[in-house]
């Protein structure tokens, strides 16, 4: 080949190098094969980014010298603000910032609120402490929002794109929390508030006889009340469903006490009666299941106590959701001492949906009752088929919507040395349930997206064996064959050899 035929290859080929970097600076795009599609933005961010009329500054403050595991959070952050700018039309716009140059610009960093993380880093065979910073703050005019510490996965684009909607939303609509029949205050509720206060101004509302309820709420919460409603506050609660309400209700009829050991019924507060006629049928009875989560059995043996997990029906785990938007992404709820939820209506004008399932071994335990922990259950204990345990109404007294729950205290946290953090599922759950009843502000898909929960199938014990004993022997047959194989092999070419036959 001659010279200058080569060096003109190389020359296009260059040519060709350099026409693509240029392209593909101008056409950005990502192939996402994750099964959450974690690096694919949400419709929500999307319509969010468009919206935006002024420009957000992203000033990201990442450690210089990452290990290659945080190395990664830093590029997937990089990359996904790429895509911000872009689908922004240059409405977000970011800088990468070393907050270890100096002592001064630590200081500085710190004051914004994104404090340092300790992580181990091995030089020169030595494990070694860093002081890294992953976070970033998000500024619009005067107004800036804080992400102290940047989550890989899902996680990151959620913390990004509620910290924009934050900035570009300046009057918040009002959803009210009812108080005044003992129900759960904002101050047991902190997860839930924390994220709906990304989009809403959440406060306490009391009914009162002589005033009505203000329309300009996009919707009620009622959880867990414990006293009587009278009925004139439930009168004010079908006047604001014929306006066009929305209400969510997280209540149970029944009620367990595992220090006394007693299953009972709740106090009739009016709620049974009054959900009746809007078309939900609450179940009085304890919903039990094979599928549950375990709680802790302390036995006595000789001088020792032992601690050991048995599981217990009474404490239902919720892995079946209806396709709806309010469940989308939901991996797994935990529901203790909860009954069923039934819609009711037959008025073709309502339009009714189960949200949640039990798994069809399921069955009820009729209170009152003693409650036994090392009871021994029994096949038929669970032969009541699948049971509902959420639904949804709309169509109600006209334009009204209604969102239920058998269970009153799923996502309360509680208050003081009593209080405890409660699964993100569940919060999850009743944030999606008020933002949907709200109109949906398109953030229900971005909350739950990402894969929190993927429990093994339950198999049989045959099944288990079969596997087992297979994974051991299947090898070994398999070198078998391949050496039999391998011995015919030979044997017909060491007869064709004698033959003379040496092809």
């Amino acid at each position: 080949m001659k010279k200058q035929t080569i060096v003109i290859q190389l020359v296009v080929i260059l040519a060709i190098i350099v026409v693509a970097n240029l392209l593909s600076n101008q056409l950005y795009f990502r192939l996402d094969f994750t099964e959450d599609k974690r690096y694919t933005l949400s419709n929500a961010t999307e319509n969010i980014l468009e919206e935006l009329d002024d420009v957000i500054t992203v000033s990201a403050f990442f450690s210089e010298d990452l290990p290659p595991q945080l190395l990664n959070n830093r590029k997937d952050f990089e990359d996904m603000l790429i895509e911000y700018e872009k689908r922004s039309g240059g409405n977000v716009v970011y800088e990468f910032i070393n907050p270890n140059k100096d002592q001064a610009k630590e200081q500085e960093v710190q004051q914004k609120g994104i404090g340092p993380v300790m992580i181990n880093v091995t030089e020169n065979d030595r494990v070694e402490q860093m002081r890294a910073y992953m976070g970033a703050t998000l500024q619009m005019g005067d107004r800036i929002e804080i992400i102290p510490l940047v989550q890989p996965g899902a996680a990151m684009e959620y913390e990004l794109t509620t910290s924009i909607k934050k900035l570009a939303v300046i009057d918040k609509p009002k959803i009210g929390l009812i108080q005044g029949h003992g129900e759960a205050t904002l101050e047991s509720i902190p997860q839930l508030r924390q994220q709906l206060n990304v989009l809403y101004d959440f406060e306490p509302i009391t009914i009162t006889d002589t005033t009505s309820i203000p329309g300009y709420y996009r919707a009620l919460v009622l959880v867990a009340p414990s006293d009587t409603i009278p009925a004139s506050h439930f009168n004010k609660l079908d006047s604001y469903l014929s306006g066009g309400g929305k209400i969510f209700i997280a209540y149970s009829t029944v009620q367990g006490d595992l220090q006394q050991g007693l299953l009972s019924n709740t106090n009739d507060i009016g709620m049974i009666n009054w959900l009746s006629n809007k078309g939900i049928r609450l179940g009085t009875d304890f919903v039990i299941d094979t599928q549950c989560a375990t709680v802790t059995v302390s036995q006595q043996q000789g001088f020792f106590r032992i601690n050991s997990q048995k599981e217990f029906p009474y404490f239902p785990r919720v892995t079946t959701f209806e396709d709806h938007p309010l469940t989308r992404g939901l991996d797994e709820m935990t529901l203790t001492f909860v009954s069923s939820v039934v819609p009711t209506y037959q008025d073709s004008t309502v339009r009714s949906t189960i949200l949640a399932f039990t798994s069809p071994n399921s069955g009820t335990v009729r209170p009152p009752s003693r409650l036994d922990i090392q009871r021994k259950w029994r096949e038929s204990d669970f032969n009541g088929g699948v049971q509902s345990l959420a639904a949804a109404l709309e169509g109600v007294n006209g334009l009204g919507k209604i969102v239920a729950v058998g269970n009153g205290d799923f996502f309360i946290n509680g208050e003081g040395q009593r209080a405890r953090q409660v699964s993100p599922d569940h919060v999850n759950f009743a944030s999606n349930a008020i933002d949907w009843l709200a109109d949906d502000t398109g953030l229900i898909d971005l909350r739950t997206k990402g894969i929190t929960s993927r429990p093994l199938d339950t198999i049989e014990d045959g099944t288990k064996n079969l596997l087992k004993y297979g994974n051991v022997f299947a090898p070994i047959l398999l070198l078998l064959l391949y050496a039999f194989g391998r011995r015919l092999q030979n044997q017909k070419k060491r007869q064709r050899w004698m033959q003379g036959n040496f092809e």
